[in-house]
């Protein structure tokens, strides 16, 4: 080979590699401006006892691709998984194509999550989403609030070094009898987070029911914003009402137009799970009758939150 033919075929090269990079590039900038559309989470407690046999067939019927499980009160699913053995779980999930995306993690608490990370990778889960809610009240003043933020992330070291070993997310969810409270408390405690394995999981049920609010929360959390539940507040998910009444807290029946939300969303490109859901009365009662009828109404809701996205993008 001559001189001339190595400076040739070096300049070959990286004209090969500069096609590469320029369609990568192409790639990415396709994708980028393809229409957002919501990674959709199916919450395993709106079935209430229903077994994972009958639920997880539903999980791609709903849009979604993967499963949140829910322990009792709110569902028996996760305790399922014990009952049946992990071996058998794995294969029910590979089975139905259906990941583990999440656990609801009330009851374990925010302190005590390492088995639940172990769990959910030994379950396939790759980057598993533990929601749970940190203890406390939110209406306590700024310093005494700050103070308290701080020694709910110092207590939470364990959990998130937990999180750290099988790439999950901790997603603090914004409730009405947790430390996350107000909106102010929830912006509070998104600036002091300094892990990217930890954040909110944005309930909008939890917070004023003024649309505008809520989608300036979730512009204001950005990353921080790791889970969103589509949810509205409605007195049905307190007290025993007629079930026309309860289903008053899913997306596109109750008062509450998540449009703005969803624009929210969809300007960030928002990567994380979207779970539409709602709490029956008593807890642990499927919200309809039939396995069908639940996947009906996730679906209902569904189409409305995507007809406002048609409309926002």
């Amino acid at each position: 080979m001559t001189h001339g033919q190595g400076i040739s075929r070096r300049a070959l090269l990286r004209s090969a590699a500069g096609a590469v990079a320029a369609t990568a590039v192409a790639r990415g900038t396709a994708a980028a401006d393809a229409p957002w559309q919501p990674t959709y989470i199916l919450a395993s407690a709106l079935y209430g006892s229903f077994p994972l046999a009958d639920i997880l067939p539903e999980v791609a019927k709903t849009g979604a691709g993967s499963i949140d499980l829910w322990p009792k009160p709110h569902g028996t699913q996760r305790e399922e998984v014990d009952t049946l053995g992990e071996e058998k779980v794995r294969e029910m999930l590979a089975a139905a194509g259906v990941k583990l995306g999440s656990i609801a993690c009330y009851t374990v608490g925010a302190f005590k999550l390492a088995g639940e990370f172990a769990l959910a990778k030994r379950l396939g889960a790759e980057a598993p989403v533990l929601v749970t809610m940190a203890p406390g009240k939110g209406d306590v003043p700024g310093d005494e609030l700050a103070a308290a933020i701080k020694d709910f992330l110092e207590n939470l070291r364990p959990s998130v070094a937990a999180a750290e070993e099988v790439g999950g997310v901790i997603a603090i969810e914004n409730h009405s009898n947790s430390l996350l409270r107000t909106p102010d408390s929830v912006r509070r405690f998104a600036d002091a987070v300094t892990s990217d394995r930890v954040g909110v999981a944005l309930a909008p049920h939890h917070l004023p029911q003024d649309a505008h609010l809520i989608a300036t929360l979730a512009r204001d959390l950005g990353p921080r914003m790791k889970f969103v539940y589509a949810q509205q507040d409605g007195k049905g998910s307190k007290e025993k009402l007629p079930k026309e009444v309860e289903l008053l807290q899913m997306p596109g029946r109750g008062p509450l137009d998540f449009e703005p939300l969803m624009r929210e969303l969809a300007a960030q490109r928002f990567a994380g799970p979207v779970e539409i859901f709602m709490h029956p009365v008593p807890r642990g009662v499927p919200i309809l009758d039939t396995v069908p009828a639940i996947t009906a109404e996730v679906n209902r809701a569904r189409v409305y939150l995507e007809a406002l996205l048609a409309q926002a993008q």
